[in-house]
């Protein structure tokens, strides 16, 4: 590792660790990732876990760690209270903890919640990104990010007014593997983008009186009948699910500009497929970067403060 290391800045999510080790202006020296998530580690192996790969980049013994994700979750190292909505998240940083750690300093950012009856959420992680958005010069919009469970945030001038979390991921994995549309979508099949029956799905979502538990089971039919193979009901299954959550989250949040969707990929394709179908616009934003951004600002202040 060449140059003068300021901070190691840590994503520590359920099934996944990256950290990087930034210097003073926020280039990365080194970095290193990993499947040591939170969900495969005993409260006290944290610290065990953070060290070997510190140790494995060759870092210094005392140099500044600052997490973000599910290291502060309940059943993480060590919790840190979510700020509740509205929520400043370049404030964020004054609601770190710092969990027992001999020979260096380790900090973890708290997530956001929100309390509003009947729309209650949570979200540990994402709010860094969101940060991170902020430092790249967008403070104000609306943003989605695709996953297991999709999160939609609405920023307004570097503060969270509200958010919702999507479980569609997760309804995807569940239908085409533990339900009957598991003899129509093949084990191995992947919703693309630009197959004509997700724009179906899509479409099919966005109708006045569209019912997504009677939409469903057609899927089923079709391969019955020989009208679709498992790709296209793969497809429209996606189209379905992700369709209703853009057409939910449309009524919800009435987008005037574009969207910013958190992520790359084969998912984030189909988010902005499916939004350019609903007539709005997406500008990709990579979550990997934000999220080291949103760290290492956290970082210039905890480090300089401590």
């Amino acid at each position: 590792m060449t140059g003068s290391p300021f901070a190691a800045l840590v994503d520590w999510g359920t099934s996944n660790f990256r950290l990087w080790i930034v210097d003073a202006g926020g280039g990365v020296l080194a970095e290193r990732q990993s499947d040591d998530g939170m969900g495969r580690l005993e409260r006290d192996r944290f610290g065990a876990v953070l060290e070997g790969h510190l140790q494995a980049l060759s870092a210094p013994v005392d140099l500044p760690v600052v997490i973000a994700g599910m290291a502060g979750a309940r059943s993480g190292w060590l919790e840190a209270a979510y700020v509740e909505t509205p929520a400043p998240l370049e404030g964020l940083f004054r609601h770190a903890v710092m969990p027992e750690h001999s020979g260096r300093r380790v900090f973890i950012l708290p997530g956001v919640c929100q309390r509003t009856a009947g729309a209650e959420d949570v979200m540990r992680g994402e709010e860094t990104q969101l940060a991170g958005a902020i430092e790249s010069g967008i403070a104000s919009g609306l943003f989605c990010l695709p996953g297991t469970h999709s999160k939609w945030a609405e920023l307004d001038a570097g503060t969270v007014r509200g958010f919702t979390t999507a479980m569609t991921g997760e309804l995807f994995q569940l239908l085409s593997r533990q339900s009957i549309l598991r003899l129509s979508v093949p084990e191995d099949a992947r919703a693309e983008a630009d197959h004509p029956a997700f724009a179906a799905g899509v479409s099919e979502a966005a109708e006045p009186d569209f019912s997504l538990t009677t939409r469903l089971f057609s899927i089923r039919a079709e391969g019955l009948l020989g009208a679709a193979d498992g790709a296209a009901a793969a497809a429209r299954l996606s189209g379905l699910l992700i369709g209703a959550e853009v057409a939910a989250m449309r009524r919800r949040y009435a987008p005037a500009g574009d969207v910013h969707i958190i992520g790359t990929g084969a998912l984030a394709n189909l988010y902005t497929r499916a939004l350019a179908l609903s007539g709005i616009r997406a500008v990709a934003l990579d979550g990997g970067e934000l999220v080291r951004k949103g760290l290492f600002a956290a970082a210039r202040s905890l480090v300089s403060v401590s």
